[in-house]
């Protein structure tokens, strides 16, 4: 008995060292050895975040990621219906809706949540001008001495800092501009919206007033801060563009920090950002589908990434070091994502 206890205590720890050696094995499996991803991001500055998170947790899925491509939004969303990149974690919708190409149903898809509708957008004016000229819409910069106050140019219209072409946003102030017929009275300035954004905290911090398109999170609303800095104000009416259609409701806001009236008539809906994929790479790699149905950043924290930016830690190596703090700062949420991910047949 003593002997045969002995045999069946060692054939228990061979049993046990064999399964422990199989969960090892489990734990250290990497669905995307042997695959390549490549990745692309936006041309606004404040997605390039994201794009470096989500591309670092395939990579600890064993994907090796490539260097991604760089796309305004309808190149982008042509370039993942044909195949020639795999995704995205710029996506906002419904904003984007309207750049979608036809096919885009067929090849591509929306897949995960970055952050649920709390990326809203609409205008700025500098606080002191707001209670200075009583301005509560964008229709009072029809008013001379509201445009005059606003004319860094001196070409006779309000200067609004708004969206390159390329841009969902930039597609919806052209519309404003047109069915508020502002364009008489307000120059919207097109070029690099990082470049242009800075020229407004310097004309700022010499005692000039800002108007200016931004969207959280950004790290504008950083900068010149809500409720103290600047006031959110109104469209003149909700007159909704193609994309917006059947959308009214969420162009009108309340509990909005900083605005001039609750509610607020901000013209844009609110925004959800996530990740857009080309379907065949889905097919083949359920793990990255778990790893985006999974995956979510706070608000606050792209937010305060994008001032680190701003304050000029942008290179690339910036913005790694950024996404190492971050992980670190969410170790063991980020760990449960890459294992559940991983644990995808």
């Amino acid at each position: 008995m003593k002997i045969q206890s002995k045999t069946a205590k060692v054939l228990t720890i061979l049993l046990a060292l064999t399964l422990l050696g199989g969960a090892a094995w489990a734990a250290g499996h990497l669905p995307g050895k042997g695959k390549t991803v490549q990745p692309a991001r936006a041309t606004w500055t404040t997605g390039f975040f994201l794009e470096a998170l989500y591309s670092r947790a395939l990579e600890e899925l064993g994907y090796t990621v490539e260097d991604p491509k760089e796309f305004s939004n309808p190149i982008f969303y042509q370039s993942v219906t044909q195949g020639d990149v795999d995704f995205w974690a710029n996506g906002w919708f419904p904003l984007h809706n309207a750049q979608l190409p036809k096919n885009f149903d067929d090849t591509a898809q929306k897949v995960g949540v970055i952050v649920k509708g709390g990326a809203v957008q609409g205008y700025l004016v500098s606080k002191e001008a707001v209670e200075k000229f009583n301005i509560k819409s964008m229709g009072d910069f029809k008013r001379d001495e509201v445009k005059k106050a606003f004319d860094a140019n001196g070409d006779g219209k309000a200067d609004l800092v708004a969206c390159p072409p390329g841009w969902g946003c930039e597609k919806v102030i052209t519309h404003h501009m047109d069915v508020y017929d502002m364009d008489d009275h307000v120059n919207a300035i097109k070029a690099g919206y990082s470049a242009s954004m800075a020229d407004a905290v310097a004309r700022s911090r010499n005692g000039e007033y800002v108007f200016f398109y931004t969207w959280t999170p950004n790290w504008t609303v950083n900068e010149f801060k809500p409720g103290r800095d600047v006031m959110w104000i109104n469209v003149p009416e909700i007159i909704p563009s193609e994309g917006q259609e059947g959308l009214e409701d969420g162009m009108v806001a309340s509990g909005i920090p900083g605005a001039v009236t609750d509610p607020i008539k901000m013209g844009f809906v609110a925004n959800d950002i996530v990740v857009v994929a080309n379907k065949k790479f889905l097919k083949e790699n359920p793990a990255a589908v778990k790893l985006f149905e999974l995956m979510s950043v706070p608000l606050a924290d792209i937010a305060a990434q994008n001032q680190k930016m701003f304050e000029g830690e942008d290179k690339q190596k910036d913005i790694e070091r950024h996404v190492d703090e971050w992980i670190e700062a969410h170790q063991a949420q980020w760990d449960g994502w890459i294992k559940e991910a991983a644990a995808v047949k």
